[in-house]
């Protein structure tokens, strides 16, 4: 026997179901798993949602937002036997199933792994899948807990693979439930603790708020590449510091190559160069060819945890930065920023990029941009001063010359 105890909104009260497979409608999900005696083997409720990003038929990519969890089932949740543990099973919309599996040791148990399913033929969600079939992400987790104790976590936990993001809140499961009984004994997630023992000092006067950052040190010059096949398709090189600004407060970010995995794809029209690292689930930057004989950069898309927990995703495929003709590379030395949004500009530093007809792996000649351009001006300026200078000079002479020789006729 399963029993769910939905909390909807509040002020609705609290729906207790118990049914051997039943259908939820609630954001927060609360689970009570009997043996067949009727007692508690596991108890779990939680909090979650899911971002999912996909290319489309047009080479574009999109992320929906998985939040809502009607009419959920909860097929094959398990108390567990002596050779298999226990494992919550949660189904939910157009094919999209959540599974977790528990396991035992001598004096803990632990949260072994989690997988989340989701099905592209779904032409509601996913209208426009390049590929259409069931995608499955897989995480080892390895939360250990002792017997005996329930694991609690009221902050935001975070997962990225694959193109898909999870994020769980307000958690609490016990497994392995002693006595049928639910401990009161709380074993915290690192983040609880963090934010239970640390305890902010308030000033007796508020400094004026201010949405000026903290300047950022330059960000160090990373270098990627994207091969197709064997050889190497697009090069880039560059710094990059990424500003973002959410309720009039801007953050700045500097993207640290040593801890930044890298991946694309490249095609005859078009290539990708994807970012990605513990923090940013993904920041694409988007080539494509124009008139037969150029390249430029013509879309971003970004989605990154920010230090708040929230997920901040936009994308802008009507871009037009970095022209170079193909065959060669753009180079651009001093800093430039790259305006996606208005909530959103990434700052450049040390930036050479080919994404097409890469040779041997190297980088063609370079086009600079116009600002390393700007660094002609100063000796041209001068060199035209010069000359103005050395015409006025020549124009005084001849007329000196002249009057000198007026003078003598007339003597």
């Amino acid at each position: 026997m399963v029993c769910f105890r939905l909390s909807p909104a509040p002020g609705s009260g609290l729906l207790l179901l118990c049914l051997v497979l039943g259908a939820v409608s609630s954001y927060a999900l609360e689970l009570n798993l009997t043996n067949s005696e009727k007692a508690t083997c596991l108890y779990a409720k939680w909090q979650m949602n899911f971002t999912i990003r996909y290319e489309t038929t047009s080479k574009n990519y999109k992320t929906v937002a998985i939040s809502d969890l009607v009419n959920a089932t909860y097929n094959g949740s398990v108390c567990g036997d002596d050779q298999h543990g226990p494992r919550i099973e949660v189904q939910f919309g157009s094919g999209f199933s959540w599974t977790v599996n528990f396991t035992k040791q001598v004096s803990t148990y632990s949260i072994e792994s989690i997988s989340f399913s989701y099905d592209t033929k779904d032409n509601t969600t996913f209208p426009d899948a390049k590929e259409k079939g069931v995608f499955t992400v897989y995480e080892l987790v390895t939360f250990r807990i002792p017997l005996d104790d329930i694991f609690r976590c009221n902050s935001v936990l975070t997962l990225e693979k694959h193109d898909v993001g999870q994020r769980y809140w307000d958690v609490h499961v016990q497994a392995f439930v002693q006595n049928g009984t639910v401990s009161t004994k709380e074993f915290l997630c690192d983040k609880d603790k963090t934010s239970t023992t640390v305890v902010p000092i308030v000033p007796t006067t508020l400094p004026s708020p201010t949405t000026t950052p903290t300047p950022k040190e330059k960000p160090e010059t990373g270098s990627y590449s994207v091969k197709n096949g064997n050889d190497t398709c697009l090069l880039a090189t560059m710094g990059l510091q990424l500003n973002i600004t959410q309720d009039k407060v801007t953050s700045i970010i500097n993207i640290n190559p040593n801890t930044t995995d890298f991946t694309g794809s490249c095609h005859s029209q078009t290539a990708v160069l994807r970012l990605n690292s513990s923090n940013i689930k993904y920041l694409d930057f988007v080539f494509a060819v124009k008139n037969e004989n150029r390249f430029y950069l013509k879309e971003v898309n970004v989605s990154m945890y920010l230090v708040n927990g929230s997920v901040f995703s936009f994308g802008n495929n009507n871009l037009s930065y970095w022209d170079a003709p193909l065959g060669s590379s753009y180079m651009c030395r001093k800093e430039q920023t790259v305006s996606v949004s208005e909530a959103f500009q990434i700052n450049t530093f040390d930036l050479r990029v080919q994404p097409f007809n890469v040779i041997k792996g190297k980088y063609s000649t370079a086009q600079d941009c116009s600002a390393d351009d700007d660094n002609f001006l100063v000796p041209i300026a001068v060199g035209a001063a010069l000359a103005g200078v050395l015409i006025l000079v020549l124009l005084a002479y001849f007329i000196g010359l002249k009057r000198h020789h007026t003078g003598y006729e007339q003597f």
